[in-house]
């Protein structure tokens, strides 16, 4: 049976600040970490990224910059990045940083590579100054550092580098839908009052995307739009146009941190937003929101344990399912309300593709919180999708499982048709 401190574990491991798209920000950190290890600046960078690293970096903002991609992420974390800070690899970069990494990629002195037949994620930078070189490989996790190397020998390896080892275990026997509502319900207040941070944490850049003109600016439109009166401010439409606003916001290079989720930050957004808008709308107080969101996290770090980190499936379903459960606990749902919910999301918009990060991810975070409300609010008339339905089952582990591997081995050709789609226009 999982213990209450293997979830207080897991919440910790998972659920982590992130500034920047997670994917161009963790070769940042590859690249921080080399530099540091050639200890001087690079006058060339060499990066290889697997597919759908690849897919992810091609179109994202880069905190600061002004720029998107992989070229200026790993030039300014070589130059400005502190690999300590994991995620936030670029907090305190200065603009005479910025301005040294453009000229390093406008001079050509940054190479992307693609490697094929590489880990989901997969990352090896490599760093040179005069005829001294620094290589660091990230596997499996976006903070997984797994081999150091400067100038040929090898300072670090973990067992994880070596050909043929699967990475480890990393989700504790018992995690269940069943486990984690009893968990997120029963838990003193106090052990768990700390993931409420990360909802502040999140609705400061859903601000900032409410206030500026920041991507597609989804959001903002549809604060306009209540305005004008033309949309009603109810539970749906302001949920969706507050996380949808911090979508816009960080894909367009906002330099605010937000509080990810299994690797995530858009994840991380719609995991917690949708759950906190609801609760400002309910008037919910700390504790009622606080189970909420924790339920909603563990709901969408289950679901992605089936996934892996990366895959051709959109982790908005993943997120929004997490969602649907938490708003369904601050609307009075039970157990097995929450069961429909999840059902209800699985049935619903399982099969979103992810086609990388970009400024129109907004639109799939509006989609997905839209139909984390709606099916909510089925759940609550004891409505679910029927077992007799697509890839439904009776056994909601069940169900979770076959979304896992619809996303993980059944989409495998789509990832690949998806990446190539994408470089060769």
């Amino acid at each position: 049976m999982i213990t209450n401190q293997q979830f207080i574990n897991l919440l910790n491991r998972e659920v982590v600040p992130a500034l920047g798209c997670t994917e161009p920000i963790a070769a940042a950190l590859a690249s921080a970490k080399a530099a540091e290890v050639l200890g001087s600046k690079p006058d060339f960078i060499e990066t290889w990224v697997s597919s759908n690293i690849l897919k992810n970096a091609m179109a994202v903002g880069i905190p600061g910059t002004g720029m998107t991609g992989l070229p200026i992420a790993v030039a300014i974390g070589a130059l400005g990045g502190k690999s300590e800070n994991c995620l936030e690899v670029l907090k305190g970069i200065t603009q005479t940083q910025i301005d040294e990494a453009r000229h390093l990629v406008n001079d050509g002195h940054v190479c992307i590579k693609h490697k094929e037949d590489a880990d989901l994620l997969y990352i090896e930078c490599i760093c040179k100054a005069g005829k001294n070189t620094a290589r660091v490989i990230i596997r499996h996790r976006h903070t997984n550092i797994t081999y150091v190397e400067r100038n040929g020998e090898i300072l670090f390896e973990s067992e994880e580098n070596k050909p043929g080892v699967k990475p480890k275990k990393e989700y504790p026997e018992g995690l269940t839908v069943e486990s984690i509502f009893r968990f997120a319900t029963e838990i003193p207040f106090d052990e768990i009052s700390f993931i409420l941070e990360g909802g502040r944490m999140n609705r400061k850049v859903a601000e900032e995307g409410l206030k500026h003109p920041y991507g597609m600016q989804v959001g903002k439109m549809g604060l306009g739009n209540i305005e004008k009166g033309i949309l009603s401010n109810d539970l749906l439409t302001y949920a969706m146009i507050v996380t949808s606003a911090a979508s816009d916001a960080r894909m367009d290079g906002c330099p605010l941190p937000v509080m990810s989720n299994s690797g995530s930050g858009n994840q991380g957004l719609v995991v917690s937003l949708p759950v906190t808008a609801i609760a400002e709308k309910l008037k919910s107080d700390d504790e009622a929101h606080c189970r909420a969101l924790v339920l909603s996290h563990l709901i969408a770090i289950h679901i992605k344990s089936y996934l892996g980190q990366l895959s051709a499936l959109c982790g908005v379903l993943v997120a929004a399912t997490g969602a649907s459960a938490g708003i369904t606990y601050l609307l009075g749902g039970n157990y097995q309300q929450i069961v429909y919910a999840i059902k209800n999301m699985a049935g619903g918009i399982t099969g979103m593709i992810c086609d990388g990060a970009k400024l129109g991810c907004a639109l799939k975070v509006s989609a997905g919180v839209c139909s984390a409300v709606q099916t909510a609010l089925l759940a609550m008339e004891g409505i679910g999708i029927s077992h007799l339905d697509g890839i439904i089952e009776k056994d909601i582990e069940k169900t979770i499982r076959n979304v896992g591997r619809i996303g993980s081995t059944g989409m495998v050709e789509t990832d690949k048709l998806i990446l190539h789609t994408m470089v060769c226009k």
